[in-house]
């Protein structure tokens, strides 16, 4: 028997569908083609659609994490805060991270836009508000973040009322020691400090007071001037 099928159309586009297995150039084909409401990642080649994003869970923590980077961002010329960015990472990998913290592309910064506007190379700082996805965060897009060369990874488990804080070493992705009274102190940007405990206990100006106090100091200077001195001229 000869089976008969209907060509399709060359311009059809398809719905993204969760796993499945595409490359990046048919994945933002078809995530372009969405609905803007539309949350997807392609990870090593299998597509994740991202669950209702809960105000509880996500949206309010989220919102409170990037006043924190801003303050130091504030404070901290050359460097930039970006909200669910897509990063192109390879023709497997295209992910959007709720928040990323990069040195500027004109201090010398190695994650910039590309051609397609879409970011490419690795920020020196991603950050995941991890309610329902949790597993993945902590899992394949962790050890896809540490391939690509994140320098840190910071996962807020909502649900789980934690903190981790990771730093690449080259090799792996390590937990990031708290000091004495359960602060976390970044190693790539001087002075980024999180109060963890006040955090998690919703005490945001505890948490801002205790960047602030940081910023003081000689290190944040130096890291400031030392960004001023990569500037390229327009």
């Amino acid at each position: 028997m000869t089976s008969i099928q209907m060509a399709r159309p060359a311009s059809q586009v398809f719905p993204l569908e969760n796993g499945d297995h595409l490359d990046a150039a048919e994945f933002l084909r078809r995530y372009e083609a969405m609905p803007p409401s539309t949350r997807a990642e392609l990870v090593e080649g299998t597509v994740f659609m991202s669950s209702a994003v809960r105000a509880d869970a996500h949206a309010e923590p989220h919102s409170r994490l990037a006043a924190w980077l801003h303050c130091y961002k504030g404070r901290t010329p050359g460097t930039s805060v970006l909200i669910d960015p897509t990063l192109h990472f390879s023709e497997s990998s295209v992910v959007q991270p709720d928040l990323l913290l990069r040195v500027a592309p004109d201090r010398g910064g190695r994650c910039i836009a590309g051609t397609d506007g879409y970011l490419m190379g690795p920020p020196d700082m991603v950050l995941e508000i991890a309610a329902s996805s949790a597993g993945r965060d902590l899992h394949s897009k962790k050890d896809l973040y540490q391939a690509q060369g994140v320098r840190e990874y910071l996962v807020w488990r909502t649900l789980d009322a934690a903190i981790d804080w990771f730093v690449n070493t080259g090799d792996a992705f390590e937990p990031l020691a708290p000091d004495a009274e359960g602060c976390l102190h970044s190693s790539v940007f001087p002075s980024l400090a999180l109060d963890a405990p006040a955090l998690l206990a919703g005490d945001d100006n505890r948490v801002r007071i205790r960047l602030e106090s940081g910023l003081e100091v000689g290190a944040h200077a130096e890291f400031v001037a030392r960004l001023e001195r990569a500037r390229r001229p327009d």
